[in-house]
């Protein structure tokens, strides 16, 4: 199993403490949220499944590849992700050049993680058809992994066009990983058949199954990775039910505030027998 590290919850200040420790300690990856802007009308801002705006409109808001780029001089083993990107909200040029730039300064270790987003304030402030947003990302990733990856590339689509273009440097990693988020039935069939895994939400072991049982009904047998958010981990026994669910990667949060993040993760690091990776980030699978 490897451990993901999110550095959302956590106050800003402390973000370069907790992903060197992480890094040290053998966490598998460091994970930053991201929003481009928020309006100051909460009344666009009710979150999902819930009566409460999901959003503070003075929160602090960063570019997450740019900010990963920073976390990637400091720390060398730890792979570095977006949970999750906005991908479609910009052009498929901006996003796709960010992580390939992620993945050259970080030596292969980014991860791609992209959604369609929930909230329609800054969408509308972009002026992006916020109800499209999931065909526009679907074809976004598409255009994205054909810059990545191929020679020359000219496309028309139904929300991009352009003629043939060179799109260099690659990344380093043959297959730079993107990971859906969401929890739809877009959103599931869009990790399935267009990407290389899928992010949850916060889950327990009960309440995932039915997302990895839809998930399982989609996939047609090619490598997959399965990320979730822990919303609670009793103990390393627990560890054999996850992997028996299909999940590879887990998301934890062993703090209850920002003082005691780096204790906390030095102190589950130990109790789940966490130790360094050697190997070259570059070298292993992507995912």
């Amino acid at each position: 199993m490897k451990f993901g590290v999110p550095l959302g919850l956590l106050h800003p200040a402390a973000w370069k403490d907790v992903a060197v420790a992480a890094d040290s300690l053998g966490f598998e990856s460091l994970w930053v949220p991201e929003h481009l802007v928020f309006t100051t009308d909460l009344s666009l801002a009710t979150y999902p499944g819930t009566s409460t705006p999901g959003i503070r409109p003075h929160t602090p808001l960063f570019d997450a590849p740019a900010y990963l780029c920073w976390l990637a001089g400091l720390t060398s083993r730890v792979r570095l992700g977006t949970a999750v990107h906005l991908f479609a909200l910009r052009h498929p040029f901006v996003s796709a050049r960010a992580f390939a730039t992620l993945d050259i300064v970080s030596g292969g270790r980014a991860v791609c993680g992209v959604g369609a987003g929930w909230y329609s304030g800054e969408w509308d402030a972009a002026g992006v058809d916020f109800a499209t947003r999931g065909p526009r990302l679907d074809e976004a990733i598409t255009v994205a992994k054909r810059l990545w990856s191929e020679e020359a590339v000219a496309h028309t689509g139904r929300f991009f066009s352009f003629p043939e273009v060179a799109f260099e440097p690659k990344p380093i990693q043959h297959t730079l990983p993107v990971l859906a988020g969401g929890e739809s039935a877009a959103a599931l069939r869009r990790a399935a058949t267009l990407c290389d895994g899928w992010i949850s939400m916060p889950h327990t072991l009960e309440s995932v199954r039915p997302q990895l049982e839809r998930l399982a009904a989609l996939r047609d047998g090619r490598r997959f990775s399965v990320t979730v958010h822990a919303s609670s981990l009793a103990s390393p026994e627990e560890l054999a039910a996850w992997e028996a669910l299909g999940v590879d990667r887990l998301i934890v949060r062993p703090w209850k505030g920002t003082s005691d993040a780096v204790a906390k993760l030095t102190a589950f690091a130990a109790d789940y027998g966490l130790t360094p990776d050697r190997e070259s980030p570059s070298a292993r699978p992507s995912g």
